[in-house]
């Protein structure tokens, strides 16, 4: 890095015409330094006390219901066959009407599509069902 100082030399004394970037490229990497370490100081997150992962088992009660949705997409009511959603529909609202309202676990198989859980859940909550749990196998090992 150099500089030329004027009437260092020659007989002729010029003004410098070239911008001198040295200084600017200096206090941009002291801006870039500063900004990366007030950064993470500057993020604030709400500290939330998150609960523990833990197998329950599941207790089935004789009023809850199971829907299964297999590979192909099928759906099924306690073990009988559910022709479409308007069905589906009709079932979820006969049992919310009942005080207190059962559970629904959903069965679904591990190659299903997420599309086909998405479209049960939904019927589930346009028929006014608040108790939704999902029933998995418990890891071998």
């Amino acid at each position: 890095m150099s500089m030329s100082v004027p009437g260092s030399g020659g007989d002729e004394e010029q003004i410098m015409s070239d911008i001198n970037t040295t200084p600017l490229v200096d206090v941009m990497l002291v801006m870039l330094i500063i900004f990366l370490i007030t950064i993470p100081i500057i993020t604030k997150t709400v500290k939330v006390d998150l609960p523990n992962a833990r197998n329950i088992a599941t207790v089935t009660k004789p009023e809850n219901i199971t829907v299964a949705v297999d590979v192909s997409g099928n759906v099924y009511w306690n073990g009988g066959a559910v022709a479409d959603r308007s069905q589906l529909l009709d079932l979820v609202v006969a049992e919310a009407r009942k005080v207190p309202q059962p559970e629904i676990h959903i069965r679904a198989d591990r190659n299903a599509r997420f599309e086909a859980v998405g479209r049960v859940i939904y019927v589930i909550q346009q028929g006014g069902l608040v108790k939704v749990g999902f029933l998995t196998e418990p890891r071998s090992g």
